[in-house]
């Protein structure tokens, strides 16, 4: 049977909508976060359950079809989307069931971390995983999921407790620590090569109201104010998850005139724990310079889930690399700063991370396929920009400031701000746990069905052969 005779059964077979070119909704529904990528699928299939997630792996497979998988579709490296195959879309599974005796959540993949942060907020409890609330939570899990309350609670896949998986072969199965555990560890960081994950089940933790917010102070005090945040950090409690971040405020946000003449440093994190040991764990923080602005106050965890989501927004371009750090050192410091300076875009951010004496650094280096747990710092480097005509400056600046960290960066990343994934930079991202990922692979999709993705490529049979590149 042709392409075009099976469309109108596989439409007849599906709950949700299966969108076309030049169809009602499919200029929107291919859109994705980042305004750099721009494909077209041959088809959306925007799925309202399991059901039509098998049904669309099934026809996928029976046409020899491309796949790409869409969550919240905020990817900076645009793997959700496909030209000429078809997109699995699942966006509009939002189902979310909080059991707060048990203190769990099960929520499906089209939910993001301000949704699943609202639905959590009645009950005084909190997931962790997600820097920003537009952040799908699907994609980010799979992949790691660094968030606001790493330190004290870990990665959003250290409390992943199960999840429903479709296979390549259009089976749904459990993955948890009992049934399919090989299947659970490899999601557990090895992105979407396995599977499509229609459930994710997660431990959750008190966390009503936080102490979260932005300690700022002009380019000029930069300098010591890294300098600063690298002691502070060194006994800070793992209740508090703190972030240093170089940016240019946003015209909307009110801020002092001192602030308003161009770049800034931010210091910003969310403190989750008895409030008022968190007021004293913040004191030198808001007193140190003092800061020209000071945004730390008590809010429910679920508005600091998005807090820093303004400096993200959808639909602008975006390119981005990232590394862990070798240290934090002053040579570290002073490119950050110097290359911000020459930044052609004012909605660039550069961010740097801390995940050193926390819960994630002490979770066994094997226990998951999460590529690496040790290095303390990571280095984001996120162009951000509003006109396609400045597209070369901004690469050209983000390429050059790249080339002036290597000899700080170290030998691997975190494969959910990979901006470039070709094979050798998610090798890096894996390490050693890169061919037992490669068995696996080989094991649950030989074929490499799902390779839209930082993708891992099945291992090479007796026979020689692999799966499709």
């Amino acid at each position: 049977m042709g392409l075009e005779s099976a469309l109108q059964p596989l439409r007849a077979s599906l709950r949700g909508a299966l969108l076309l070119p030049g169809q009602p909704g499919y200029e929107e529904a291919r859109k994705i976060h980042n305004a750099m990528i721009d494909r077209h699928p041959a088809m959306i299939v925007r799925c309202a359950g399991v059901a039509d997630v098998t049904t669309a792996v099934t026809f996928a497979r029976s046409q020899g079809m491309l796949v790409s998988v869409r969550g919240a579709g905020h990817n900076v490296a645009g793997t959700s989307l496909c030209d000429g195959g078809m997109v699995i879309d699942l966006s509009e599974m939002k189902g979310i069931r909080v059991n707060p005796a048990a203190r769990t959540v099960r929520a499906e993949p089209g939910v993001t971390w301000a949704e699943l942060a609202h639905e959590l907020q009645t009950f005084g409890l909190a997931a962790t995983g997600g820097y920003v609330g537009t952040t799908g939570v699907g994609g980010l899990t799979l992949g790691g999921g660094m968030g606001w309350m790493l330190r004290k609670h870990g990665l959003a896949l250290d409390n992943l407790l199960s999840a429903d998986v479709v296979t390549a072969d259009a089976r749904l199965l459990i993955a948890d620590s009992r049934e399919h555990s090989d299947l659970f560890w490899a999601i557990r960081g090895g992105g979407g090569n396995f599977g499509i994950v229609t459930s994710f089940e997660f431990r959750v933790h008190p966390a009503g109201t936080v102490l979260a917010g932005l300690a700022l102070h002009p380019m000029s005090k930069g300098r010591k104010a890294l300098e600063f945040w690298r002691e502070y950090e060194s006994t800070a409690p793992e209740e508090m998850t703190n972030g240093a971040l170089v940016f240019t405020p946003p015209p909307e946000v009110p801020l002092p005139e001192a602030l308003r003449s161009g770049p800034v440093v931010g210091i910003g994190g969310v403190y989750v724990g008895p409030l008022e040991e968190g007021e004293q764990a913040l004191r030198p923080m808001r007193e140190f310079g003092p800061p020209a602005a000071d945004t730390y106050q008590r809010v429910p965890y679920s508005a600091a889930q998005s807090m820093a989501d303004f400096l993200w927004p959808k639909g602008r371009f975006n390119y981005w690399k990232s590394s862990y750090l070798k240290s934090f050192s002053d040579g570290v410091m002073e490119k950050v700063l110097d290359y911000y300076a020459k930044a052609p875009s004012p909605r660039t951010v550069v961010v740097l991370e801390h995940n050193g004496n926390s819960a994630m650094s002490r979770v066994p280096e094997d226990a998951t396929a999460f590529g690496n747990r040790n290095w303390d710092y990571n280095l984001l480097v996120t162009a951000v920009w509003t006109d396609a005509a400045d597209t070369e400056d901004n690469l050209r600046w983000t390429r050059e400031f790249w080339s002036a960290m290597r000899p700080h960066l170290a030998d691997s990343a975190y494969v959910n701000y990979l901006g470039d994934v070709e094979e050798d930079s998610v090798r890096a991202a894996y390490g050693r746990k890169y061919e037992r990922l490669a068995a696996l692979k080989n094991k649950y999709d030989p074929a490499n069905f799902f390779r839209m993705n930082p993708n891992v490529r099945p291992a090479r049979t007796e026979s020689g052969s692999a799966g499709t590149a």
